[in-house]
């Protein structure tokens, strides 16, 4: 049986051969790459001549490491560049760019006008522009645009053109960076001729809901009747995004509770069925153990409905809990002179 290495007997090397076998190979490997010949030397040395290694001797290992890095500290000054080279080794230069330009915008360069631009278009906006051009040069904007915008974009081109794309993206590895300004040329070109001046998408009825649901409910009541006067269908559907079913959500139990009492069993039961399970506990909650549980089975035993069928669901309970808010007799909203 091998000889357990002890802590005692540990030098310097010691620990440092410890530490590099506790590594992954990839890890290691990355380490060993960086090390001179006669640091090799000593390395592998000792790893061959250590023996078995036992639990103290690794803690020990850890330990050493540990004391000389709180010593030392980590330095802040080049900490972008440090930064971007460790994502640029795990995700490659386009994608770590991506990223840092989330994680630290003021820190580095400007990225080129029209790839910027083409990070804030729409899909259909996009894909005219690029639908003409090779899978490699698709490959290289999409993967510097959010994964949700890229998906859409992808799912608009021809088929047959998705799976030379997705293939280019997969095998795509170091881009040179003439590649790269051959893609913002082309960009910029078909930016001026097709779109001149592009123009960025803003606003939209889901964020005026969004600005009048954040303030108090005394605005909702004096904007939405002058919209209605202007445009009874925006204000159509402005009252849908106004008030949403994830917006119950937030109910205390109490509230909850007073809520659910005026609100039909079969009516919930399809309103929940379109919920997952953690979004229910909320219901749940303002139940008694027997009653969460009969409505759980019941939504188990009613089967596959409609989507039309769940939405109209709660719709009702929707229209239940704004009259109900209406009477004082729960709130919603987060205003503050909502609130008494």
């Amino acid at each position: 049986m091998s000889e357990v290495m002890e802590p005692a007997l540990a030098s310097g090397a010691d620990q440092a051969a410890v530490m590099v076998m506790l590594l992954s190979e990839e890890d290691a490997t990355g380490l060993i790459g960086r090390l001179s010949q006669n640091e090799l030397r000593t390395l592998g040395g000792r790893m061959l001549e250590l023996g078995e290694i036992g639990p103290d001797a690794i803690v020990d290992a850890i330990g050493a490491f540990a004391i000389q890095a709180g010593q030392q500290g980590i330095p802040a000054w080049n900490r972008v560049a440090d930064v971007r080279q460790l994502l640029t080794g795990a995700l490659g230069d386009l994608r770590a760019g991506s990223l840092m330009r989330q994680v630290a915008p003021d820190a580095l360069p400007p990225p080129t006008p029209a790839l910027e631009i083409a990070r804030w278009l729409e899909p259909d906006v996009l894909v005219p522009l690029i639908v003409e051009e090779p899978p490699q040069v698709i490959a290289v904007l999409l993967v510097q645009l959010d994964a949700p915008v890229a998906a859409k974009v992808l799912a608009e081109l021809p088929d047959t053109l998705q799976v030379a794309v997705v293939h280019r993206i997969a095998r795509l590895g170091n881009v040179p960076a003439p590649a790269i300004q051959l893609l913002e040329e082309t960009l910029s070109i078909r930016l001026e001729r097709i779109h001149g001046v592009p123009a960025h998408r803003m606003g939209g009825v889901r964020d005026a809901a969004g600005i009048i649901n954040s303030a108090a409910r005394s605005l909702e009541r004096r904007v939405m009747p002058g919209i209605t006067k202007v445009d009874k269908q925006l204000a159509k559907d402005l009252e849908n995004e106004l008030f949403r079913f994830e917006h119950l959500f937030v109910l205390d139990a109490k509230m909850m509770g007073t809520l659910l009492r005026e609100v039909e069993s079969e009516v919930l039961i399809d309103a929940l069925k379109g919920l997952e399970e953690g979004q229910r506990d909320v219901f749940f909650a303002a139940m008694s153990s027997r009653a969460a549980d009969g409505v759980r089975d019941e939504i188990e035993e009613r089967g596959r409905l409609k989507k039309a069928d769940v939405e109209e669901a709660q719709k009702k309970i929707i229209a239940t809990a704004k009259r109900l808010a209406a009477d004082g007799t729960i709130v919603l909203g987060d205003g503050e002179e909502d609130y008494v």
